[in-house]
């Protein structure tokens, strides 16, 4: 059994810890690296000024992920939330859906979505999903030139993610702003709007689209599957446990939205970059598409969309890695840091797509494993798959200047991916 790690006294902690400033925004796997190497859990404090441990090594962090003693409810950690800015009006501020509970009220609404969010919904989608994909290449295929992260990485999860939902084309066009503010940290300069405000907007329109869906579904039957959006299958769906409450239904519909798109837009541009940057993988996979599964949980293992989970609160005195965790401790799993950790990967650093690795913690593990992921993989395959066969020699532009990484507290994922191309002939 290792030694104990102790955790040093409140006084101890250092300032913003490194992993928070913007250098490691750029590449953060060599402070990874270290932290892996000095020890398996670190006292850490963020810019808000929130103290928790991050756990750095996969076996730890896969553990963690699934340990029932850490709890994903922010109610267990009020006062250091509140205080930080997170959840200014407390209990009031957070959003009672699945990712935000713990058995057994996630058992019943995670039963409820996948009543609803079935897999005959989602491959049903694939058809359209490629016609999106299509259609936004051909926007800007003939120009020589494109953003992939503007022109197709984020319009197509939003579209795909609103379509299932039945949110009108003409109510989309804030869902950007407000998904990427509900995202981004309380302390970054310049942000356009602090995240409870935008999780306050998002609450406001999906209450009166429940109401319009609750009018037009009262002349209609409660069969989940033959409902025409899943708007629509979660207000109907029940169990013999009952229904999502008004709340939940209307917190859910948000969660959805926004991680319905926000870890997909990373995947695709997170994964475009790193076959831009390897080109020998690039050529690989153009030359055997049938790949392109396997390449995907390379993307999302190799620089995938998410760096941190989602925090997590002990419930009880506990030992991570052989550390003594507290009582009401804050504890963050580093899924980055986990997925270049050589005691589980051979080779972490390397981009390999023949790899065939399942194991990533990308979409999460345990109770909280993400119920879209069949969705995002989806569209990973068909976006970049789609991207390799018609712009045959799509590569990075360089004369478009330095990568920005977005200041999510909790994603990886880039502004924009500036790329150039044989222009392509339409029609």
């Amino acid at each position: 059994m290792p030694e104990p790690h102790e955790m040093p006294e409140p006084h101890e902690m250092p300032e913003p810890h490194e992993v928070y400033a913007p250098e490691s925004r750029v590449d953060p796997y060599p402070v990874y690296a270290r932290l892996r190497a000095e020890a398996p859990v670190h006292p850490i404090r963020d810019p808000n000024g929130i103290e928790h441990y991050l756990v750095t090594r996969y076996e730890d962090a896969r553990a963690a992920l699934a340990d029932p003693r850490l709890s994903r409810d922010p109610k267990h950690a009020w006062e250091a939330l509140r205080r930080s800015g997170l959840y200014p009006e407390g209990g009031e501020g957070s959003e009672p859906h699945m990712l935000n509970s713990d058995p057994p009220d996630h058992t019943r609404m995670r039963r409820l979505v996948a009543k609803a969010f079935t897999p005959r919904r989602v491959d049903a989608m694939l058809p359209r999903v490629q016609e999106i994909t299509d259609g936004l290449i051909d926007a800007f295929a003939p120009h020589g030139t494109a953003d992939l992260i503007t022109a197709l990485a984020f319009p197509l999860p939003i579209t795909v993610i609103c379509e299932l939902l039945g949110v009108p084309e003409a109510d989309r066009a804030p869902f950007r702003e407000w998904s990427t503010a509900a995202l981004t940290p309380n302390y970054t300069e310049g942000a356009a709007m602090p995240p409870h405000e935008a999780n306050r907007l998002l609450r406001e329109y999906f209450t009166a689209l429940v109401t319009e869906r609750r009018r037009a579904l009262r002349s209609a039957g409660d069969d989940t599957e033959a409902q025409p959006d899943l708007l629509s299958a979660l207000v109907v769906a029940s169990t013999e446990e009952g229904r999502l409450t008004e709340l939940e239904l209307v917190s859910t519909a948000g969660l959805l939205l926004v991680a319905g798109h926000e870890t997909t837009v990373n995947l695709i541009g997170n994964g475009m970059l790193a076959l831009l940057r390897h080109r020998d993988q690039l050529e690989l996979l153009r030359s055997r598409p049938e790949l392109l599964p396997a390449a995907v949980e390379e993307f999302l293992r190799y620089d995938g969309p998410v760096e941190r989970a989602m925090l997590r609160v002990a419930t009880q005195d506990l030992e991570i890695g052989g550390t003594p965790v507290p009582r009401g401790a804050i504890v963050t799993v580093g899924v980055a840091s986990a997925h270049r950790d050589p005691d589980r990967y051979p080779d972490p650093d390397r981009l390999d797509i023949t790899r065939g690795d399942r194991s990533h913690l990308g979409f999460g593990h345990g109770i909280h494993f993400c119920v879209g992921a069949p969705v995002s993989r989806m569209e990973g395959r068909i976006a970049v798959g789609t991207l390799l066969r018609r712009l045959p020699d799509i590569a990075l532009d360089e004369s478009a200047g330095l990568l920005c990484w977005r200041p999510t507290g909790v994603l990886r994922g880039l502004e924009s991916l500036p790329v150039r191309f044989t222009p392509e002939r339409l029609g």
